[in-house]
């Protein structure tokens, strides 16, 4: 009897564990796609501009992210480059908590389509 308890207790423990673990990657890819979304269509935005619409996700993410913990480039005004990291903690057992490091790297092509001149709309 003790020795099912037991593996009940450790496969609890795992369970939990594998749930939060899971939490923070599910909201980590969500975050990484807003990202990739974002720096596809900013080709009209500064650098600036973006660096403050992905603080903005992090935040709307829960995610610990700070100013100096990501940069955000650009060759010829097309390419954009995001790369960050941020330490996301997750409690693993009860009360054990761990800090989990997450990093991503976004490379996207963007092409903004010329405008319609509008007289020539029918």
């Amino acid at each position: 009897m003790l020795k099912l308890l037991i593996k009940l207790t450790l496969a609890a423990l795992l369970a939990n564990a594998a749930w939060r673990l899971g939490s923070a990657y599910l909201t980590f890819y969500r975050f990484k796609d807003a990202v990739v979304e974002t720096a596809q269509f900013g080709a009209d935005q500064t650098d600036t501009e973006l660096q403050q619409r992905v603080i903005g996700l992090a935040s709307q993410y829960d995610i610990p992210l700070t100013d100096d913990g990501f940069s955000v480039r650009r060759d010829d005004r097309h390419h954009t480059y995001i790369d960050g990291s941020y330490m996301q903690p997750v409690d693993l057992l009860p009360g054990y908590r761990y800090a989990w490091p997450f990093t991503w790297h976004v490379d996207v092509f963007t092409v903004k389509p010329p405008a319609l001149d509008p007289s020539r709309v029918q």
